[in-house]
């Protein structure tokens, strides 16, 4: 997972759950506050109507602006390049400074430069990180130059509900049809240094549908996944984050191989298991998303 190992990396931030919400209901904006969501998209853009889009662009920044919504990593969605209202989406969402700015459809490295060069044009803060979704065949096979386009990119979102449209492809159980895709995506996002995160479950209904999903994207090594209804939160925070064996694994197979070097031996065994470097740093990633998952709800 990006930034839990590398060296001179920004340090973890949980990003299990992330949260699409229609910055034109305020209701809905309201209700984010109480929920136990590592992040929201505060979407401006395929959730909001057009006649609805001013309104959205000033409820998501006074969002912001307000304070109100504590440990919860806030970006904003604009409308994509091209589209009527991105230049007013980008400057307002620069100036109101959220974590994080969310463009659909990035589908080159040159549009994330861009992009770059219009946040700092418009005055975004430095902690105003870029995500860019790769939504599209050409985004997938150019998933690596866009992730290593800029050090402002942060995150790359997969927007599969589009991958699916461009691809023609169908939806099953187990996402073959886009399995490809998405470990693509994953090469390039670890490659970079990048967060990746998996795309949307439609069936807001299908509780084991979704739970299936997360647990695949899971183990794929997305660092979490999109959401589109408060209901997928918390099955969704348990799904990505280490398990409370898993962790108590880790902490063993530290300890064995420390133990190890102690005894001038360069490998360790556990439990019949060969214990090497590898392992070991595996093992510190577990503990260091563990933490910083407790250091995350201790803010709550």
């Amino acid at each position: 997972m990006a930034g839990v190992h590398d060296a001179g990396a920004p340090a973890y931030r949980p990003r299990r759950s992330v949260l699409y919400m229609p910055s034109s209901n305020e209701r809905a904006l309201a209700k984010a506050k109480t929920l136990p969501v590592d992040a929201l998209i505060l979407d401006l853009e395929d959730a909001v109507a057009p006649d609805a889009k001013d309104q959205a662009r000033e409820n998501a920044c006074a969002a912001v602006r307000s304070g109100e919504y504590g440990r919860r990593e806030l970006t904003i969605r604009v409308n994509g390049l091209g589209t009527q209202w991105h230049d007013a989406d980008l400057r307002a969402a620069c100036a109101a400074g959220p974590d994080g700015i969310v463009v659909p459809k990035v589908g080159s490295a040159d549009e994330v430069r861009a992009l770059v060069a219009a946040m700092d044009a418009a005055g975004a803060p430095a902690h105003t990180r870029l995500w860019a979704m790769v939504e599209t065949p050409v985004a997938v096979l150019h998933a690596e130059e866009i992730a290593r386009a800029s050090d402002r990119l942060a995150c790359l979102v997969l927007g599969t509900n589009d991958l699916y449209k461009e691809l023609g492809a169908s939806f099953v159980p187990g996402r073959s049809a886009v399995s490809t895709s998405l470990q693509l995506v994953l090469l390039a996002g670890r490659a970079a240094g990048v967060a990746v995160l998996d795309g949307v479950f439609n069936d807001v209904s299908d509780a084991d549908g979704f739970l299936a999903e997360a647990r695949q994207g899971r183990e794929l090594g997305f660092d979490g996944k999109t959401l589109i209804h408060p209901g997928q939160v918390d099955p969704c925070n348990e799904t990505f984050a280490p398990s409370p064996a898993a962790v108590d694994d880790a902490r063993a197979v530290i300890a064995a191989f420390e133990s190890a070097q102690a005894k001038g031996q360069g490998v360790a065994t556990l439990s019949g298991r060969l214990i090497e470097n590898l392992h070991v740093d595996t093992a510190r990633r577990v503990l260091a998303i563990d933490e910083a998952i407790a250091a995350l709800a201790g803010q709550d």
